[in-house]
């Protein structure tokens, strides 16, 4: 017998991020095995994509529950996969549902489900209004929508201790449920070669810049205080609203020329980058609406053989071994990052390619798409909670 397995995501790839990789990665795991059949409904950016082998991608979720229930609920699906918190109202449903948590997923919910659908009728009263206005009310709904739809779900799956903790403390009904699957890393990073670079220190981050809390001006920062003390070169990949604040901030400590701002890069770039890196850095801070959950680039960069550093704190103190595969600062302050980079650039801390890699492979797709399919079966063996 075939399990029809329904994966809801509004995120995935052509869009980047930690959740679109999870989202795409579990797909091609679970398109591999025998008597699975996979589907997944996602935006209609996907439309384009090419889908793993044996994974049908349906581009129709707008991630507005009512318009989404009207398209999903007369789908042959046996079990549905929620991979993020936001769509884990398919449990208020009645139907058989797993839900992924990454931590930010159900702090500050994105997208927000609940908001009302302009299709439906009526609806159209708010087009005159300001809509962006309304979304912290739609963002308050979908957060009431979780607390009562989470604990319905058949098994939640947390990518890291950290993020199952903070949600056993913000909906303690859902804490028997909740299992830690982690997350895994594309084995492509393992095959990235250790390049002989010029001598010159390479650092690298990978990261959105639209959120403060990644403090990449703080690594600016730090690097401005040492720059004529130390030879390196910092590349920063990834792209945001902050972007064109952190290049000036770059140009105004004079950095400009030993900082390359590179923006968004494909798989294939991206590796070229960690085959020139020597220290991974990405020292983020947690708020109350945003951690790091896990920190999938921590493992990219491991798996390529590069070490990182993080601050201690959320997730990353699992996806950061230390010692092993990179080193910690304390506190998220621009002295303490300064004074970590100032170890590395003097070669004070060092690390073995090998290793690092040693502790990537703990790391794999496959682990957790086993999670996935026990959480299946135990869901579906499960009586359905009547909302």
């Amino acid at each position: 017998m075939t399990l029809r397995i329904g994966l809801v995501t509004s995120e995935f790839p052509p869009d980047l991020g930690g959740v679109e990789t999870y989202s795409w990665q579990l797909a091609r795991e679970l398109g591999s095995r025998h008597d699975v059949a996979v589907t997944v409904f996602a935006p209609p950016t996907a439309r384009d994509v090419v889908p793993p082998p044996n994974v049908t991608i349906r581009p129709v979720l707008t991630s507005c529950m009512e318009l989404d229930w009207a398209r999903l609920k007369d789908e042959p699906i046996d079990v549905w996969h929620a991979l993020s918190a936001a769509h884990c109202w398919l449990a208020l449903k009645g139907r058989p549902t797993v839900v992924s948590v990454h931590g930010n997923d159900f702090l500050v919910p994105y997208p927000t489900t609940m908001r009302p659908a302009l299709a439906l009728p009526g609806m159209w009263r708010l087009r005159g209004l300001a809509w962006k206005e309304l979304e912290p009310l739609w963002r308050r709904t979908t957060a009431q929508m979780l607390r009562r739809a989470l604990p319905r779900c058949g098994a939640i799956i947390a990518n890291s201790r950290y993020t199952a903790d903070v949600l056993q403390g913000l909906v303690p009904g859902c804490n028997e449920r909740i299992a830690v699957a982690g997350v895994g890393v594309d084995t492509a990073f393992f095959d990235v070669p250790r390049g002989v670079g010029d001598g010159v220190p390479q650092l690298l981050t990978v990261c959105r810049l639209s959120e403060a809390r990644k403090n990449v001006d703080r690594v600016l920062r730090a690097l401005g205080a040492l720059k004529d003390s130390f030879d390196f070169e910092y590349v920063v990949a990834g792209d945001g609203s902050l972007r064109t604040e952190l290049e000036g901030l770059a140009a105004e400590l004079g950095l400009a020329t030993r900082v390359r701002f590179v923006g968004r890069v494909d798989d294939a770039e991206l590796r070229r980058l960690y085959a020139a890196a020597d220290l991974f850095v990405l020292t983020a801070s947690v708020t109350p609406a945003s951690h790091e959950g896990f920190g999938i680039v921590y493992l990219e960069a491991a798996a390529s053989g590069v070490p990182s550093l993080a601050a201690r704190l959320a997730g990353a103190v699992e996806a950061v071994e230390e010692g092993e595969s990179g080193y910690f600062v304390e506190t998220t302050e621009t002295d303490a990052i300064e004074a970590a980079l100032a170890s590395f650039l003097a070669g004070t801390v060092h690390f073995d390619a090998e290793r690092c890699r040693v502790f990537a492979r703990r790391f794999t797709w496959a682990r957790v798409a086993d999670a996935a399919m026990k959480a299946y079966l135990q869901t579906l063996s499960t009586p359905i909670s009547t909302p």
